[in-house]
């Protein structure tokens, strides 16, 4: 206990660092992974172009390359932010055509008559989707979008490689000052914890209130 008594504000630091890494990019993968899963079933061919290229650089890609073409390679354009921006930018972009997918898989198990009783109503394919398809197909990916959500918030300790302050970036100075590395690391696990199962405990609550059942 130790460890985590005598460094609670070290561990507090990182822990927030984490939450707010995780929160800002689950909601900028949220938001990009709906948009592309609208383009990659539009009626427009350079919008299924576009939502095919993305989703196929960005679950090809190890997150860590990205982090560095992120961090590297937006300054070189004049595009200069904090560390902390540019990472969940890296986060949120990579975690979004795992979304995107999901959402995808979600909208192929609505029936084709939904979408078309809604055109036979003068509904636009925005309105469509956004109104009659979407939603029933949200319904369907609750599972594995909180999964995605689950692994975004594990894979923000790259970050740290990155001077961005989160929870396993904390081992090096706790290293540094001499401190039993097993009880680091078990207290930076339970912190992880936290943030996960509060991830699933969340999607649970919609799963039960939302989910098809089964």
């Amino acid at each position: 206990m130790d460890v985590l008594t005598e460094n609670f504000s070290l561990y507090g630091e990182g822990f927030l660092g984490t939450l707010e890494l995780t929160l800002y990019a689950s909601a900028l993968a949220l938001v990009l992974g709906f948009v592309m899963a609208a383009f990659r079933v539009a009626p427009v061919g350079s919008f299924r172009v576009f939502g095919t290229v993305w989703v196929t650089i960005l679950r090809n890609t190890p997150l860590t390359l990205l982090f560095f073409a992120v961090m590297l390679g937006l300054p070189r354009f004049g595009l200069v932010l904090p560390f902390e921006l540019f990472a969940v930018l890296a986060l949120g972009c990579y975690t979004s055509a795992f979304i995107c997918e999901a959402l995808r898989s979600g909208i192929n198990t609505v029936p084709v008559g939904q979408g078309e009783a809604a055109r036979s109503l003068g509904m636009s394919f925005t309105q469509s989707l956004g109104a009659v398809v979407l939603p029933q197909a949200f319904r369907s990916v609750i599972p594995p979008i909180g999964s995605t959500l689950i692994a975004l918030a594990k894979n923000s300790a790259i970050a740290g490689a990155f001077s961005v302050t989160e929870l396993l970036g904390t081992y090096k100075i706790l290293s540094e000052l001499g401190y039993n590395i097993i009880w680091t690391f078990v207290w930076i696990a339970v912190g992880y914890l936290v943030i996960t199962l509060s991830i699933s405990a969340v999607f649970n609550v919609m799963e039960k209130r939302w989910g098809v059942a089964r």
